[in-house]
């Protein structure tokens, strides 16, 4: 079988043609023949601005059918695309910019406004995300505002047909994407993810997701930047024709719920944290009551019940649903074991940036609760342990999905691969008998912020421990906020003559300003201060977790 993501692409581009493909919800609906002519655009006016095939193309903005366009169409005419989340602060997106070598950017007004094009040498070209106007041009021939119009009417005049688009033809191994774990110097990594992994994430998602095709609707809600999002509520869709409605503002309860009311989607890709606060708020405080404890205790009675329960959250979510897969990070064990009770359909897959995302999934009615799925076709999954089955070890993993390395890091690639070429998750895991995998504790620090953003702690304490009075510093995740863990510096302290009281006050002053700088899923909601210095390993690390 031909493993070319984008003949996947452009076959469903051909076929769909008259058919809505995208729309920004209660706004612009744009059909599939749009995106193809979207596609004709950015190859005239990236060509144009002298970028040649394999050039890296920098995209940041919020989720829109006009975002998802101009990915496909970096794609589709050979470029590698580096999606870039909207909420990294400008220094951030500078540096991005520069560490993966852009020389064209497309991005949204309302960012570009932010960010300084001195600090972004590299670039020829800035186009804006929604109309391709240019932003800004290295050379004055091509700094016409509407350079693309030009183009495109010089070469088609009034309307472009499906046979005279020419897409990349892609190899397995070529370079993609790179996705970026981080935007901060210090931190950041560009994973390297070729078309093979966007085939076998996409490709897979059709063949198991049953009637997914051109009379479903989908709604995009996680960031697009990152690899979740993108490949189960963009790209999978994409090739089966889909209808995707993107929420282009920033998403809360009544609005995604009355999304999900007016466009029945067919399948629904959260985070964990969205479906427990659905569950808390509404389902659970409703059970509590001394009577309906008593009522579940009679199981004919509470059959009903959960049947009603079952129908009623199934409704709140559109009511035309095959699927809830949830992914990103651990799932509440008391709201996983309600649903599984209540019969509802859903499921726990695992994945990771470096595989583009998914490495273990099984569908609702085939999932086993605790577990997070079994390996997908064509990849594996191996437990770094001399009992799989019953001793924790490190989850490997190796096929079709898993990236290429980390981009200009040779060592930090190094490092991510056994001898024997497995990527080394840095989780913890067993196996089943049947190959259901179960996850029991991370090795790597990684929390996920309430949209699905990754939250590095060693960013943030890096930043914390240069603070006056600061001595060392840990950043843990309680009741779903970032909190500061801070041993002071003593000597400090003892030199100034200052108190506890005082370095306490200090600190929050200096934190209420860190804050400022900090994205909003980053921003530390309380601190608690640690006399005492934190307890070490042999090699000086943080006993983490015996602080979480």
């Amino acid at each position: 079988m031909e493993q070319s993501f984008l003949n996947l692409v452009s076959k469903s581009i051909k076929t769909h043609w008259n058919r809505p493909a995208l729309s920004n919800y209660q706004g612009e609906t744009y059909t599939y023949a749009n995106i193809g002519e979207q596609i004709e655009k950015v190859a005239l006016v990236l060509e144009t601005a002298n970028l040649k095939k394999g050039d890296k193309v920098a995209l940041v903005g919020r989720n829109s059918s006009g975002w998802a366009m101009d990915f496909l169409a970096i794609l589709a005419n050979g470029y590698v695309a580096v999606p870039i989340l909207h909420e990294f602060k400008p220094a951030n997106i500078h540096h991005i910019v520069n560490h993966s070598d852009s020389k064209a950017l497309f991005v949204s007004g309302s960012i570009w406004e932010e960010l300084d094009i001195a600090e972004m040498s590299k670039l020829n070209i800035v186009f804006l995300i929604d109309n391709l106007d240019v932003l800004y041009a290295k050379k004055k021939k091509w700094s016409s505002r509407r350079l693309v119009d030009e183009l495109y009417y010089k070469k088609h005049k009034y309307s472009l047909r499906f046979e005279e688009i020419s897409f990349h033809h892609d190899k397995p191994e070529e370079l993609a994407m790179i996705s970026y774990t981080s935007g901060t110097s210090g931190f950041s990594k560009g994973v390297m993810i070729p078309y093979r992994a966007l085939w076998g994430n996409a490709y897979w998602g059709t063949q198991v997701i049953p009637d997914l095709g051109p009379h479903q609707n989908v709604v995009s809600i996680l960031p697009m930047a990152h690899m979740y999002g993108l490949a189960f509520e963009i790209l999978t869709e994409i090739v089966a024709g889909v209808h995707i409605h993107f929420l282009t503002k920033t998403p809360s309860p009544r609005i995604i719920t009355e999304m999900f009311a007016k466009i029945h989607p067919w399948i629904i890709v959260l985070v964990p944290l969205v479906l427990e606060k659905i569950v808390r708020k509404n389902i659970f405080p409703k059970l509590q009551s001394p009577r309906t404890k008593l009522l579940l205790k009679l199981p004919w009675v509470r059959n009903k019940i959960y049947k009603m329960v079952h129908d009623q959250l199934y409704k709140a979510l559109g009511g035309h649903l095959y699927e809830v897969i949830i992914g990103g990070a651990a799932f509440s064990k008391d709201v996983e074991h309600f649903l599984h009770q209540i019969h509802f359909p859903y499921t726990v897959g695992y994945g990771m940036t470096e595989c583009a995302p998914i490495i273990a999934y099984a569908p609702w009615d085939k999932f086993r609760e605790g577990s997070v799925g079994k390996a997908i076709e064509r990849m594996q999954i191996r437990i770094d342990s001399d009992n799989p089955y019953r001793k924790v070890g490190e989850i490997q993993v190796k096929g079709i999905n898993t990236m290429l390395g980390y981009y200009r890091n040779e060592e930090a690639t190094k490092e991510a691969f056994t001898d024997d070429g497995w990527l080394k998750t840095g989780d913890l895991g067993v196996l089943d008998q049947d190959g259901y995998l179960y996850i029991r504790g991370r090795s790597k620090n990684m929390i996920l912020g309430p949209n699905g953003q990754n939250i590095y702690p060693e960013e943030i304490e890096d930043q914390i421990n240069s603070l006056p009075y600061v001595a060392e510093s840990l950043v843990v995740s309680r009741k779903n906020n970032l909190v500061a863990l801070v041993h002071p510096d003593l000597e400090k302290m003892d030199a100034e003559k200052m108190s506890m009281t005082d370095v306490r006050h200090n600190i929050q002053i200096s934190i209420t300003q860190l804050n400022q700088d900090m994205p909003a899923y980053c921003k530390i909601s309380s601190f608690q201060i640690y006399e005492d210095e934190f307890e070490k390993t042999p090699k000086h690390s943080i006993k983490r977790f015996l602080y979480k």
